[in-house]
């Protein structure tokens, strides 16, 4: 599976494997090697990788389906629409995920309902 996602999104980033290999610090055989399955690269090689591809560890390991790492200014409703969530492991179903978007909103409301009464 890492050799698969590997090469399928270095090439959705349009990225040639020279370029990934450099930046890793390793020569393009080696690099192809891991692309291939051949070989295996060291967790710091991964994380490297995955710096270089804008992904996370988790997806090259193929730990998330999630390949784009979440910004900093992901909308929380759209991150609750992500397919396969989960809470430390245990999956999140929908009627969970209704629950969360209820609490959130009303979290929300709360807070502009403050906000005006103190101005």
């Amino acid at each position: 599976m890492f050799a698969q996602r590997l090469k399928q999104l270095r090439k959705r980033r349009n990225m040639s494997m020279k370029e990934v290999a450099d930046y890793i610090g390793v020569a393009k055989s080696t690099y192809a090697g891991y692309e291939s399955g051949y070989r295996q690269p060291t967790l710091e090689t991964i994380q490297a990788i995955a710096r270089k591809l804008n992904t996370t560890s988790d997806y090259l390991l193929g730990l998330t389906e999630q390949y784009d790492p979440i910004s900093s200014n992901t909308n929380a409703r759209e991150f609750l629409n992500h397919a396969h969530l989960h809470w430390d492991g245990v999956p999140l179903e929908a009627d969970d995920l209704q629950l969360i978007r209820q609490l959130l909103e009303r979290v929300v409301r709360d807070r502009a309902h403050s906000e005006e009464e103190q101005h």
